[in-house]
């Protein structure tokens, strides 16, 4: 029988962790989304399929589930309890009156849910293979709620227009920043597509969020309008704060750029954070700026060129949309996990980042993660605390 859980309780990334969903890789499924009314034909769904199994070999999630277990004993050890999500057919496609999709998996845990205190908070994403992933944590949730907590879900979005719009009119005339060069460097040459996220409906990612207790920072990114900050700061009352910021970094989440240490302390992305675009509220906080993350992995960037590319161009031309064009930036390298003010989760190809924490006294545990760039996520992003030794408080008053 399941021990009864505790309460929901989470109100910081740096608190001492008690509870926390680690993600799985079980079931993956290339995403196919047919943004058109009515059934996707026969034949055309028949091929996609194919073609679908084809980028999601067994070896490579075999690889994935390894590296996600790995991950969940190493916080076991700590005495975290560790709880995963219920994986259903992300294979089989559902519809709307105005497209249909089939899922990816529940790998990135943090992506749409934001647990702030005793509420969590499901969010809407701009993608329509992600409508139904929240519904892997319901029988996660319906044993906290034996115990109750305030289960939010923001308005499930349309998505009958074009969400997403491309940054730049014309990519070719594209004047590339320092970042754009960096992340080359680092990729073996790829670029980071850059796209306007609409503001018609209310759209965001609960990983655009950091939060630190009465204070949450919001990232106004291609995964997160404006409008969802209205809506967020509605939902919580007087008794937070939601601050933004929308110039640190435009393409998707929050934590690849900023990650709270514990109360005081901040790191922060030096090719996208400075100086002069700093969030003011980090002003009187210590930071640690770092960028010098391992290039992504060669394994990564050959399956990614000669595997997912390939069979993503395939199914386009079926007219379909999938995720397989899809790399995190290489900065997912230091997206880590507090156990507590003192220790940290890290990638242990992150050689020069577990130098800078231990550097500033943190103990380092070190975990491999081989495919965080092709998931779409590191190690904060693939898991979701749920409690922690923490209470309410302002750190910025």
């Amino acid at each position: 029988m399941q021990s009864k859980s505790n309460f929901i309780n989470s109100h910081n990334e740096w608190d001492k962790l008690r509870e926390v969903i680690v993600g799985t890789a079980e079931g993956t499924m290339p995403t196919l989304t047919w943004n058109k009314p009515g059934e996707v034909p026969k034949d055309v769904k028949d091929k996609a399929y194919l073609l679908a199994k084809e980028a999601a070999p067994k070896w490579f999630y075999d690889e994935v589930s390894e590296d996600l277990q790995g991950l969940s004993d190493a916080l076991k050890d700590f005495g975290v309890k560790v709880l995963r999500p219920e994986v259903f057919d992300f294979s089989k496609m559902y519809s709307s009156p105005f497209w249909s999709s089939t899922s990816n998996n529940v790998y990135n845990t943090r992506d749409l849910h934001l647990v702030v205190g005793n509420n969590v908070i499901e969010s809407p994403s701009y993608l329509a293979s992600r409508y139904y992933e929240t519904t892997a944590l319901y029988s996660i949730w319906y044993k906290y709620f034996e115990n109750g907590f305030r289960w939010i879900a923001a308005p499930k979005p349309k998505l009958d227009y074009k969400v997403l719009e491309p940054y730049f009119r014309d990519e070719n005339a594209r004047v590339l920043s320092d970042e754009d060069l960096k992340h080359q460097e680092l990729t073996g040459g790829r670029l980071e597509k850059l796209h306007k996220l609409s503001e018609r409906e209310i759209i965001f990612e609960a990983a655009n969020t950091l939060r630190m207790g009465k204070d949450l920072l919001y990232l106004v990114s291609s995964s997160g309008n404006n409008l969802a900050t209205q809506w967020l700061q509605s939902v919580l009352g007087d008794e937070y704060r939601v601050h933004t910021t929308s110039d640190i970094y435009r393409s998707s989440h929050i934590d690849s750029t900023a990650m709270c240490l514990r109360p005081g302390l901040v790191m922060l992305n030096s090719t996208r954070v400075n100086k002069n675009n700093c969030p003011k509220i980090f002003d009187k906080w210590d930071k640690i700026y770092f960028s010098d993350v391992a290039p992504t992995s060669e394994s990564e960037l050959n399956f990614q060129n000669d595997v997912r590319d390939p069979i993503g161009s395939q199914l386009e031309s079926l007219g379909f949309e999938t995720n397989l064009h899809d790399m995190s930036s290489p900065w997912v390298g230091m997206n880590f996990l507090s156990i507590d003010q003192e220790t940290v989760v890290v990638d242990k190809r992150q050689a020069n980042l577990i130098k800078v924490l231990e550097k500033n006294k943190f103990t380092v545990v070190p975990v491999q993660m081989r495919h965080i760039y092709t998931q779409g996520g590191g190690i904060h992003c693939a898991t979701l605390d749920t409690v922690r030794d923490s209470k309410l408080e302002s750190y910025f008053d």
